[in-house]
């Protein structure tokens, strides 16, 4: 792993992150700090990673918010796996989606049961150091004092003025109202806050969870839903039981890189660095076009069979152990060559938030997403529970094995990544935007190994994504000889300009007894060790 921790390839601001003691990434500085608060009073790094989580719902809640789904990875000598993602609900049946060729984005139909606050829960159950009651504090006071909105997520909060503003049902007003006063999106550095937060919040920190999934804000769920033709139920809500879960991995060079296993796309980027490690990429430059065209072709042959088999595990038709066999991927890894595949994937869209902690027993990687942006549009009045759209993720071909049906988990985009060596733990890392999540491990992954790149320099790094068939995006940063030479090989190339999504990500990285931080470039973010 990289000591070159004063090389930085590529034009940045930033500088990796240095401490011993502990450490904690995200993609808000205000969330980091919730973090660094918990840090200053003697919490653990899960306390700062559930600060941190709590703290995003109000400060980005662009891309997530107290409807969200969850997912952890956590090092505490051994790695462990959360599954917090909820399941369709009960009473909605496939009568409900007659004449629909896929989910809808906005409504009750896309919704499923949140899981996020039961992720904080049992997180905190099983590390927890600080009380609960405090964990929440920073995000109450973000809530209820207000705070001055980063310019990301300023961004992204007007491209999604367009998409809620004209929505004229009235089951969308709460929502509006909370988040787009005067039917629009607050500027960059204009105070916003929500008192429907900041007492849910409360609620939610008093009952340890439990007026989410059994007590008064099952009940208001419930009721709104009741009235505005919404499935949801109280009922849906107390069956819900976040999962431990035992990770999935495989070696790639010296390391060994783990995942979420199914209903996430974790295994994805697995499946890829097992067909890519059968390639000589130090042999070629980082940015060379034959060290992309390998990586992105391994990814569309990933992709290609993941989105096929991908759903509820319970309802998989392959197993896991089969998708990472390395026989199989060497035999994928024989359709490479030195023209672009056409290899069909049905790619999604999301909004997420990632996080990452770190002290001297722990290590947490975090992730957590209201899907499609805000989500489904719907809010719980006076609640601020904006409700996910995870339910987009269903397929509607019955054939499919992750085809809808009540009391199920849909297929996730969102995937906390972790790297170990020698048995030991190395890193907890992320890279948020939907499909571009196992596209954005396998590059964190190449640049860590491959090329020996410091974390910053890792995030760095001009970035590329695989979207279906031939296409390929590439940022404006990616060379003009790189970009020509793999439309020479048959991709077709389109460089994005900038505030297109290639990934938002953090790392927190060890080296014996130091802590390296580092966050993402093309986000708000920051990164802080002590």
């Amino acid at each position: 792993m990289p000591n070159n921790l004063t090389d930085y390839p590529y034009p940045s601001s930033r500088r990796v992150i240095l401490g011993r003691r502990y450490a904690a990434a995200t993609s808000q500085p205000l969330a980091t700090l919730a973090g660094m608060e918990m840090f200053w009073a003697g919490g653990n790094a899960v306390d700062a990673a559930i600060a941190m989580a709590i703290a995003l719902t109000v400060v980005e809640p662009t891309s997530n918010g107290i409807g969200s789904d969850a997912f952890a990875l956590v090092w505490d000598g051994q790695l462990h796996g959360l599954n917090a993602s909820g399941k369709s609900h009960q009473n909605l049946k496939r009568d409900h989606l007659a004449g629909l060729d896929r989910m809808p984005q906005f409504g009750w139909l896309p919704v499923t049961v949140p899981g996020a606050v039961s992720a904080w829960r049992s997180l905190w159950e099983q590390w927890g150091k600080l009380p609960f009651e405090q964990l929440f504090e920073p995000a109450i006071r973000y809530a209820e004092q207000g705070f001055p909105v980063s310019p990301e997520t300023a961004r992204a909060w007007r491209s999604a003025e367009a998409l809620f503003v004209p929505l004229t049902d009235p089951v969308f007003q709460p929502f509006k109202q909370v988040f787009f006063k005067g039917d629009r999106a607050p500027e960059p550095g204009e105070m916003w806050g929500s008192q429907g937060h900041a007492t849910t919040l409360r609620d939610i920190a008093a009952t340890g969870g439990e007026s989410v999934y059994r007590g008064t804000l099952a009940a208001q769920i419930e009721a709104f839903a009741s009235d505005t033709g919404g499935f949801l139920t109280k009922a849906d809500l107390t069956a819900h039981q976040p999962q431990w879960v035992q990770p999935i991995s495989t070696p790639y060079r010296d390391v060994t890189v783990w995942e979420i296993p199914p209903n996430g796309q974790g295994i994805a980027a697995l499946m890829a660095l097992n067909i890519l490690e059968g390639f000589d990429l130090p042999r070629y430059s980082r940015d060379s076009i034959t060290s992309f065209h390998w990586q992105i072709e391994a990814m569309k042959l990933a992709f290609a069979d993941a989105y096929q088999h991908i759903a509820d595990p319970d309802w998989m038709q392959v197993a896991t152990e089969q998708l990472l066999d390395k026989g199989y991927a060497a035999q994928r890894r024989e359709l490479i060559g030195d023209r672009a595949l056409y290899a069909q994937a049905d790619l999604p869209t999301g909004g997420t938030v990632y996080l990452a902690t770190a002290d001297q027993d722990l290590m947490v990687s975090f992730i957590q997403s209201n899907y499609e942006g805000f989500g489904s549009g719907i809010l719980v009045p006076n609640t601020g529970i904006a409700l996910q759209n995870r339910g987009m993720g269903f397929s509607l071909d019955p054939a499919h094995p992750n085809h809808f049906a009540p009391s199920k988990r849909p297929f996730h985009t969102i995937i906390p990544g972790f790297l170990t060596q020698n048995g030991q733990p190395l890193a907890s890392f992320g890279v948020m935007g939907a499909h571009m999540q196992p596209q954005g491990h396998l590059q964190m992954v190449v640049n860590l190994t491959d090329y020996d790149m410091n974390p910053q320099a890792a995030l760095d790094a001009p970035r590329w994504q695989v979207t279906t068939g031939m296409n390929v995006f590439l940022e404006q940063t990616v060379s003009r000889s790189i970009a020509l030479g793999l439309a020479d090989r048959g991709h077709a190339v389109q460089i994005l300009p900038e505030g297109r999504s290639f990934g938002k990500g953090q790392i927190i990285l060890r080296q014996g007894d130091i802590l390296i931080a580092a966050s993402e470039p093309r986000a708000d973010g920051l990164a802080l060790a002590g």
